[in-house]
């Protein structure tokens, strides 16, 4: 059990970000030194809340012998939750000839209907066969492959049951969810089956935009919820700070599918690593770019979860954490 605040580390990530993300698309092509392969990396989202994804992701280049800027370039595009702009983001990658796209699942539908010769490394939340995204996870076919670290509804179960083990009074869930997201119905349905399960009402909360937030918090309270479980979704996480502080408002119990909430604010997580999956895709792109096909690279799937809770948070909602949950964690932030 490791314990720390945690938001130090965050603070000086942030910082150093700022000496390498690209600010967010603008219609320029990538700008590199001609006589080295790129490794696009492309995103849904903003860049701000992401900059551990992208410390990581290098991480796992260089252990694979690659130097950013000396023997490979990497270019950052970010779409900023906006959808529309992910198909000309995914065009002018092709077009400039990058070697390697890495992507999540939402970016990586828009490269992969851009070509089907560039390699794509995708780092999905949900079940890549069942996305479509490969046809098998040991060998996968065409130009895909990637990780896997079952964000979004693929632990909807485990969660609920944290959820419940933390407050065994509420009787009335709430989840939030974004309907933008592709997987949103999936998830969906695993989460409502999950809190049906064990007998409790379930409050669905939609939301597709920032405006809608405050506004669908005020839904929740108003339906009488006494918890809440956050979908997976990439905008959703990109809005974890104000999503927190909505959760403490309402005083609602929360759990959330990455421990960074839990780093932010947020009362408890369990998730596979989400560090660790990009990680994991700085890997294999670098791989890639050293000559690895696709159909060579099996989707990696999570070995280890990590359950995270903030006990400070919890004393503000005045929940005493169960000593099961205190030696089930990973992270313990005082």
């Amino acid at each position: 059990m490791k314990q720390g605040a945690g938001i130090g580390r965050r603070a000086l990530v942030g910082a150093m970000a700022g000496a390498f993300l690209v600010l967010p698309f603008k219609g320029a092509p990538p700008a590199r030194a001609a006589d080295l392969p790129v490794i696009a990396f492309f995103r849904s989202s903003p860049a701000g809340p992401f900059a551990s994804l992208v410390e990581a992701f290098r991480k796992g280049v260089a252990e694979e012998g690659l130097v950013e800027g000396e023997t490979v370039a990497i270019e950052y595009r970010w779409a900023d939750n906006k959808p529309e702009l992910l198909p000309q983001i995914a065009a002018e990658l092709v077009s400039a000839k990058v070697s390697v796209i890495v992507g999540n699942s939402v970016a990586v539908e828009a490269a992969r209907a851009a070509t089907s010769d560039i390699p794509i490394v995708f780092v999905s939340a949900d079940d890549p066969v069942k996305a479509g995204l490969v046809d098998n996870l040991a060998r996968p076919s065409a130009n895909l492959t990637g990780v896997t670290f079952f964000g979004g509804g693929e632990l909807a179960g485990k969660r609920t049951e944290i959820l419940m083990e933390l407050a065994p009074t509420a009787v009335d869930v709430s989840l939030l969810i974004d309907t933008k997201y592709p997987g949103f119905e999936a998830n969906r349905a695993k989460a409502e089956s999950a809190i049906t399960s064990i007998g409790r009402r379930l409050i669905v909360a939609e939301v597709s935009g920032v405006e809608e937030l405050e506004a669908a918090f005020d839904r929740m309270s108003a339906a009488g919820a006494d918890a809440v479980v956050i979908g997976g979704s990439p905008f959703l996480t990109s809005q974890r700070a104000t999503i927190v502080k909505l959760a403490a408002k309402h005083k609602l119990p929360a759990i959330y599918d990455q421990k960074d909430y839990v780093i932010d604010g947020g009362l408890i997580s369990y998730a596979s690593s989400f560090s660790e999956a990009y990680r994991q895709a700085g890997v294999y792109a670098a791989r890639m770019v050293k000559g690895a096909a696709a159909s060579e690279l099996p989707v990696i799937q999570p070995t280890v979860f990590e359950l995270a809770v903030n006990l400070s948070t919890a004393k503000a909602l005045g929940i005493e954490v169960p000593r099961s949950i205190l030696l089930m964690a990973d992270e313990v932030i005082e």
